[in-house]
């Protein structure tokens, strides 16, 4: 006998079922005056700026390398990852969140970080069709939020370089 108390309201790209009256829980960062958002369970670590070592000879978004508690980490400029214009001085150094792929840490350097934010599965839309091309393949959908967009960030694809590289 099956529960039908819980209806499913649909799918998000990366394939998580998704269930009307269940939330999920974003990290929220602010980049280029757009808010932006990662599920919390991606996660590492809130870093503020850090001392990176440039790496030679690679890829434009590779802002360098970090050291975080004695372990390597890739920083991955996400302005330049989101064809966005570099950081203002007057912003400071930006921030850093830590998140894992393939068994590998990457510091994605961001301007602020913002709040978790705890959304109810319901309100979760498809990225819209006008959204910027690329922004829409590294995003796994959006939530509307009191006239703002929050765009929900696939970690996958975002740290995805080979996809880039083969075009």
């Amino acid at each position: 006998m099956s529960d039908n108390s819980l209806a499913t309201v649909g799918t998000d790209t990366t394939g998580t079922e998704l269930v009307a009256g269940e939330s999920r829980d974003f990290v929220t960062m602010t980049i280029h005056n757009q808010m932006f958002g990662i599920p919390v369970l991606t996660v590492q670590d809130v870093l503020a700026a850090q001392i990176i070592t440039r790496i030679p000879r690679a890829p434009p978004e590779v802002a360098g390398a970090l050291n975080l508690r004695g372990r390597i980490v890739t920083a991955i400029d996400i302005r330049t990852r989101l064809s966005l214009p570099p950081r203002p001085k007057e912003l400071g150094e930006g921030m850093n969140i830590v998140v894992e792929h393939e068994g590998e840490l990457y510091s994605l350097i961001i301007d602020v970080v913002g709040e978790v934010l705890s959304l109810p599965a319901s309100d979760y839309e498809r990225s819209p069709a006008t959204l910027d091309p690329l922004w829409r393949d590294i995003s796994s959908g959006v939530y509307r939020l009191d006239g703002q967009l929050l765009i929900v960030l696939d970690v996958n694809r975002l740290l995805n370089f080979k996809k880039d590289e083969a075009a």
